[in-house]
Formats: C-alpha cells, sequence, structure tokens
C-alpha cells in the first residue's frame, strides 16, 4: 500500500466480529454492531512539540487496538475499506 498517514494519524483496518453469539445463533448484517477493534496498517512520522520536535508514536504497524466507537474517518484505498484516526482516538494495545 502506497498510503503513508501524516503527522500524528493511524490508519486502522477494523477486525469483524463473530457472526454467532456463544449459543450458536447467527447474527444478521442488520443488527451487528460496527467492530470497535482493528489492526494498525501505518502510522504517521508523529506530532511535533513546541520546540519542533517529533513526539514519537505509541503504536506500530501491526498492533491489535480497541478505539471508540466514534473515533476516525472510514476511506477507501486500493478497494479496501479503512480508518484514518488520531493516535490519541486509539484506547488501548491489545497483548
Amino acid at each position: 500500500m502506497s498510503f503513508t498517514p501524516l503527522h500524528d494519524r493511524v490508519l486502522v483496518r477494523r477486525i469483524d466480529g463473530d457472526a454467532t453469539t456463544p449459543g450458536g445463533l447467527i447474527i444478521p448484517d442488520t443488527a451487528k454492531e460496527t467492530p470497535q477493534e482493528g489492526e494498525v496498517v501505518a502510522i504517521g512520522a508523529g506530532a511535533r512539540d513546541e520546540d519542533g520536535d517529533r513526539i514519537a508514536m505509541d503504536v506500530r504497524a501491526g498492533d491489535r487496538v480497541l478505539f471508540g466507537k466514534w473515533s476516525g474517518t472510514e476511506v477507501r484505498i486500493e478497494g479496501e475499506d479503512l480508518m484514518i484516526m488520531k493516535e490519541s482516538d486509539i484506547l488501548g494495545v491489545m497483548a
């Protein structure tokens, strides 16, 4: 992929949740909630502080992250639905 986010922005691919309940019922697409979990595809170089120095990013490409329900902007890049969000919209990295 030839897309690089700017500054402290992160490109994330949503990870789809299970299509069935723990009891085995199949959940239709209209009843599914949008997943709040994703994989970091690309990161920007980082924001700048008041002195002009770069602030290092805490996430890396390949990290599995949780983000807020209304975070980010949905985009379509090379036929794939992705999200661009600020690093501060990411709630945490899953180990």
